[in-house]
């Protein structure tokens, strides 16, 4: 049978603490505060971003089918507003000579086949510095149709020279679909994205040059081309891409305070092991004495 004094504890005996009384201790408050403001940044960030993605103002039906003036809707070196990608615009100005350049593994209501794109110069009135906006002229299935469109092309634009009228082009205003490194097994010119930059790199001509990063796709092809199948663009309210950006914000917010959660705790645990440790010790200590 036990002694009444069985289960009195040591007063020299030192109780561990718990978790919630290290988290209340004012190091982790600080540290807490700390990552309130870092979660308060995120979840600015994300709102920003879900405020991009909701459109609080979108185009009305039908907008990007009324024919714009290119400087309307975009500038040189600009990107185009996701709203006003699509929209049909018009352009004047001629077709720089040598330019005339074939992109390849283009579409055309399914069927695989090639672009023929030029520089068209943009006639300005007063001219302070040259712009160009790149062209997708029209389409064919076969190279050896574009290479001789192309040629055609050529020869018409250096006939025309610069005294005669500028040419009035209209057509999609298309945001650029970036260059790709050239294939290792195919040619290494050749060009199979529709990119301004890429296009620029092999355009003539281009000292003190202002490019506009989009490019229109023409309505109505010259030389023999097809015309380039290019429909309305749907209504898109949404933007996915930013409601993504908007949702990993809310995460880097959430993982903020489980960072602190996890500092806290492992603190805990090392002083909680250290303290066992101490008594350990001590009690080896006593039974050998």
């Amino acid at each position: 049978m036990s002694s009444p004094d069985a289960d009195v504890v040591p007063p020299d005996e030192v109780f561990p603490p718990t978790l919630r009384e290290v988290m209340l201790r004012p190091r982790w408050i600080g540290v807490l505060a700390l990552c309130l403001v870092i979660a308060g940044v995120f979840a600015w960030l994300g709102q920003w971003q879900l405020g991009r993605a909701l459109q609080s103002n979108p185009i009305p039906p039908g907008a990007t089918e009324v024919v714009q003036p290119l400087a309307d809707v975009a500038a040189p070196g600009e990107y185009v507003p996701e709203p006003l990608v699509g929209q049909r615009v018009t352009a004047t100005g001629t077709w720089i000579p040598g330019d005339f350049i074939v992109v390849s593994s283009r579409f055309n209501d399914g069927a695989e086949g090639y672009w023929v794109t030029g520089q068209f110069r943009i006639a300005e009135e007063v001219p302070a510095q040259p712009v160009s906006v790149a062209v997708a002229i029209g389409w064919v299935p076969t190279r050896e149709e574009a290479l001789a469109a192309a040629a055609e092309l050529e020869e018409q634009a250096r006939a025309a020279g610069s005294d005669d009228a500028p040419l009035a082009i209209t057509g999609r205003l298309i945001s650029d679909e970036g260059p790709v490194p050239p294939s290792r097994a195919g040619d290494p010119l050749e060009l199979t994205r529709m990119s301004p930059a890429a296009l620029l790199s092999r355009w003539h001509d281009v000292a003190g040059l202002d490019v506009y990063r989009a490019y229109i796709a023409a309505e109505v092809p010259l030389a023999g081309l097809q015309a380039i199948s290019s429909p309305a663009p749907a209504d898109a309210p949404l933007n996915w891409l930013n409601i993504f950006y908007a949702l990993e914000w809310a995460v880097f917010a959430g993982f903020a305070f489980y960072l602190w959660y996890r500092l806290a705790r492992d603190a805990w645990e090392k002083e909680v092991e250290d303290l066992e440790d101490a008594q350990a010790a001590a009690e080896d200590a006593q039974a050998r004495g």
